[in-house]
């Protein structure tokens, strides 16, 4: 069964996937001196500072020789700015929901496999050709290819045929949250620089690239910037560095990993919430997790606030379930019953003084340091924690061979949260060797839900998970978008798309 594939992260994999780096960047080793999420606060030289910056024009970071494709291209500073050019069926808000933008509506078969879009009226490409079905299904059938970034996502789509102003996609497998899964960027044609419906376009000049505003941009909103000129990064140098020289004004960056010393100045930060969690992997099959009363208890004996505090700066999200609190499906009194208590780990008297392993990739600075936080936990309730600190590969190969009673991973989930690959009895991911036929059920069932029914589904999802316990979540880090002391606010960025609510910024 094909599902939607999910990404082991570790630091070097994530900062491509996460942060504004793009291919062949080398990242800075300069101090951090940033001014917090969102704060306005500066001392009278971080003022001055940012008066002197004001004289430029808003710029941001691109790599010229490398496609701005929104589906096939692969630099990351590319692929950040495909929101100013692209749009897509749905968006992705904050709290992960799905809210329509070329689409007008939609139904769905009584099978939940079938389901048509009627398209916006009035909508055209850059150079005035129609939004229509055809240009849509063309375009998603594209994002379907092996090149696609998307085409994981879009495993269980069987066809896609548009025409007039409706598109229509056939699954093999039902999937209520289809909408969530939809935020895939529109162009017309497979070049470098495709055209797209969005607000701006890109041109060419003496000086080099810069994103021009349309006039005839179909949604007609007030944007604070006419033009953005485009700095360009070039090969082997950094965008943190055009950041730290001022050359560009905005960039984004995963304040949680090993790139988060590479910004100095005086910026601020604007955090955003991601799919993205971290959680503590066991072995199910023999050895101190062997049982689901013991993994409970080792569950519930890891001090998140203490590692969300103390490694990732705050930047983080505490989670106790492996969806993000931001959601509307995140119960948070099922939560609340997994938060932090050593009792009953120290009250199983038959796992006192019990030697267990943690696996953890030792190039991952910000998990190998919640590895230890994690470690100390455990000892203080009384197991005995031996950290393995191993190079990605030898880590690798040590989650698939199962040499572990405990492993630190990072796993990048779709913005649908599905768990097939981490927990189901063939999930790709499910290191632990955990098989349950039940939560393969109810794995089912949650993809199938539509609307009102998602938040029973997911409520039995999740009670399920927790009381058999094959991982127990840390936390999801966040996003960050960093931009120059003083030059942008009103800034309200969301995974997909940092400029979610253009029309709202200040930009000085």
């Amino acid at each position: 069964m094909k599902r939607k594939n999910l990404i082991l992260a570790l630091s070097l994999s994530a900062a491509l996937l996460l942060s504004a780096c793009g291919v062949g960047e080398e990242s800075s080793s300069a101090s951090q001196s940033g001014t917090g999420s969102g704060d306005l606060s500066a001392t009278q030289e971080e003022q001055s500072s940012g008066d002197e910056q004001s004289t430029m024009p808003f710029t941001l970071g691109a790599y010229y020789s490398y496609s701005f494709h929104p589906v096939l291209g692969n630099s990351q500073a590319n692929l950040t700015l495909a929101p100013l050019m692209y749009e897509s069926l749905f968006t992705v808000d904050a709290s992960f929901q799905a809210q329509p933008q070329l689409c007008q509506s939609y139904q769905v078969s009584d099978d939940g496999l079938t389901w048509t879009f009627q398209l916006r009226d009035g909508v055209t490409f850059s150079d005035g050709t129609a939004l229509t079905g055809t240009t849509v299904a063309q375009a998603l059938r594209l994002a379907m290819g092996a090149d696609s970034r998307y085409a994981g996502r879009l495993s269980q789509v069987a066809d896609i045929q548009g025409t007039g102003g409706t598109v229509t996609i056939t699954l093999t497998q039902a999937n209520g949250s289809l909408p969530l899964l939809l935020d895939i960027p529109i162009s017309l044609g497979e070049g470098d620089r495709p055209l797209g419906t969005g607000p701006y376009v890109l041109y060419e000049t003496d000086d080099g690239l810069e994103l021009r505003l349309r006039e005839d941009w179909w949604q007609g909103l007030d944007m604070p910037l006419t033009q953005i000129p485009l700095s360009d990064i070039g090969r082997g140098h950094s965008l943190s560095g055009a950041f730290n020289s001022g050359d560009i004004t905005l960039m984004t960056a995963d304040l949680t990993e090993n790139e988060a010393l590479g910004y100095s100045g005086s910026y601020q930060v604007w955090d955003y919430p991601s799919t993205n969690l971290i959680y503590l992997g066991f072995q199910t099959q023999r050895g101190v997790c062997a049982t689901a009363e013991a993994r409970r208890a080792i569950a519930q004996a890891v001090d998140r606030d203490r590692i969300v505090q103390s490694v990732f700066a705050g930047h983080a999200a505490v989670s106790t379930l492996p969806i993000h609190p931001s959601s509307p499906l995140y119960d948070e009194s099922l939560a609340q019953e997994l938060s932090y208590d050593p009792t009953p780990l120290k009250e199983l008297e038959e796992l006192s003084g019990r030697p267990v392993t943690l696996v953890v990739n030792i190039e991952d600075t910000a998990k190998s340091a919640a590895a230890t936080y994690i470690a100390q936990s455990l000892e203080e309730a009384g197991l005995v924690v031996t950290v393995n600190r191993l190079p990605w590969e030898d880590y690798l190969s040590a989650l698939e061979r199962g040499n572990f009673d405990l492993y630190l991973g990072e796993v990048i989930l779709q913005p649908d949260f599905d768990l097939w690959e981490l927990v189901a009895s063939e999930g790709s991911l499910n290191y632990g060797r955990w098989t349950d036929r039940g939560v393969d059920s109810l794995l089912r069932q949650m993809e199938q839900a539509q609307d009102s029914q998602r938040q029973s589904a997911a409520f039995s999802l999740y009670d399920y998970l927790a009381r058999w316990a094959p991982i127990a979540p840390i936390c999801f880090p966040n996003g960050s978008v960093l931009t120059q002391y003083g030059r942008v606010s009103g800034i309200q960025p969301t995974q997909s798309n940092l400029f979610a609510n253009l029309s709202q910024w200040t930009v000085k």
